[in-house]
């Protein structure tokens, strides 16, 4: 497994940009699958955003489509979510996951971050 550490949240204005940073610790991150996953107060955890180990595919929530990006760097092993047109309703923990397979990022296989709080005012 490998260990994750988030940054890169903050307060920021409706309509604004935030970038979403998880670098990763431990060997083999390009042959891990990557995610970002969020939670809000009182909501369960939900799916935001996936990419594939080679970063040749990626997936989004539809909430999110068209307003945010994910990619990675394997050089750096380092993902990030560029989040644009944020809405007040973006406001939630921001969480990485990192495992084999997309399918398995929520499984027992999957490795998590501690967090990053985004919180977007109206």
């Amino acid at each position: 497994q490998v260990q994750l550490a988030e940054s890169g949240g903050g307060l920021v204005q409706a309509g604004g940009s935030l970038r979403l940073s998880c670098s990763a610790s431990g060997r083999s991150f390009d042959r891990y699958a990557m995610g970002w996953y969020r939670q809000a107060p009182g909501k369960e955890r939900e799916f935001v955003a996936a990419v594939s180990w080679s970063g040749g595919s990626t997936y989004y929530a539809d909430s999110v489509r068209g307003r945010f990006a994910i990619s990675r760097d394997n050089r750096k092993n380092t993902v990030y979510l560029q989040m644009n047109s944020l809405k007040p309703e973006d406001t939630a923990v921001y969480y990485c996951a990192a495992a084999p397979s997309i399918p398995t990022l929520t499984t027992a296989l999957g490795s998590w971050g501690q967090g990053t709080q985004v919180t977007v005012s109206s």
